[in-house]
């Protein structure tokens, strides 16, 4: 195999060489890059040392290029195309980067907090771009790990080691049936024992919801009656009139409120849990992601201290 060569140039010596050729004069190239003269012919000296050719032909007057220093110019202006283009391009992926907030949210802070959230933070600064991600909580933390998103908002009892996380919300699972249902006319309520062997409307396995519903239970769960990707959908399958279903409170409230869906009271069932931000481990929080943890942040403890 041919031994490689590697030359490490200077770029400020490729423009310089290049004002030569474009001024007529070392002297007036060194004017243009604000330097002395005996810097600028230096710096050409240390070029043709390092490319081993002679550029300029120092016998006539002025800075005539010789024949491979022409060759040489003309390449060196592509060289410093390419790299003008490569520092414009990162500056214009790091000014995105600061103002493109990528998010990705469980389903009940997706659909029932994070539109609020966003609409005051567009209000509130230069209308930065939020892309938004609604899944479960594992495939929030999985796109976090891939590096698909900035940052998270989970429900699921526990966050993973390798994440950062802080508190942001507390909410509640509550069991809820239609109104004709033989549970909403039940008079005392139902243990965690008798809500185990129920067949509930559930959502999938890696949801916030399903995960507190069975650490909450404490013990293994009847066969859901239906397992389903989201919290509307189980909203729809509870409101036919069949199962019953431990949905969010912020997912149920204006039904509960509308009469039609009824909570079923509990015993020895604590299904509180808390609402979560989660981040990779070494983030250094900068331009619109930073701001908008700071106000989902802020809020949360505006929140936390008007409840009673």
């Amino acid at each position: 195999m041919a031994e490689t060569h590697r030359l490490d140039l200077d770029l400020d010596a490729l423009r310089l060489l290049v004002d030569v050729a474009d001024l007529g004069s070392i002297s007036a190239a060194a004017r243009a890059q604000r330097i002395s003269q005996p810097a600028a012919s230096k710096r050409i000296k240390t070029l043709e040392a390092r490319l081993r050719l002679e550029l300029l032909d120092r016998r006539s007057r002025g800075a005539e290029l010789t024949d491979h220093g022409r060759m040489i110019v003309e390449w060196c202006r592509s060289v410093l195309d390419a790299a003008d283009a490569l520092v414009t391009g990162a500056l214009a992926l790091t000014s995105q980067a600061q103002a493109t907030v990528r998010v990705g949210a469980s389903f009940t802070v997706g659909e029932y907090l994070m539109p609020r959230w966003i609409a005051e933070f567009r209000l509130r600064g230069e209308h930065p771009h939020v892309q938004l991600r609604v899944a479960n909580s594992h495939e929030v933390v999985a796109a976090l790990r891939a590096r698909e998103i900035d940052l998270g908002f989970v429900e699921s009892p526990e966050v993973p080691t390798d994440l950062h996380s802080r508190r942001i919300g507390r909410d509640r699972l509550v069991l809820v049936v239609a109104p004709e249902h033989p549970l909403a006319r039940r008079r005392r309520p139902l243990t965690g024992r008798e809500l185990a062997r129920m067949r509930l409307v559930t959502r999938e396995s890696g949801s916030g919801a399903r995960e507190t519903l069975e650490r909450a239970l404490g013990e293994p769960m009847a066969e859901p009656a239906m397992e389903l990707m989201t919290n509307s959908a189980v909203k729809v399958a509870v409101a036919a009139g069949e199962f019953a279903a431990a949905l969010p409170e912020l997912v149920v409230n204006q039904e509960l409120h509308d009469g039609r869906l009824v909570e079923v009271p509990l015993v020895d069932v604590d299904m509180t849990r808390t609402l979560r931000a989660v981040w990779r481990r070494g983030t250094r929080w900068r331009g619109a992601t930073g701001d908008f943890l700071t106000l989902v942040a802020n809020k949360s403890r505006v929140q936390a201290a008007a409840s009673p």
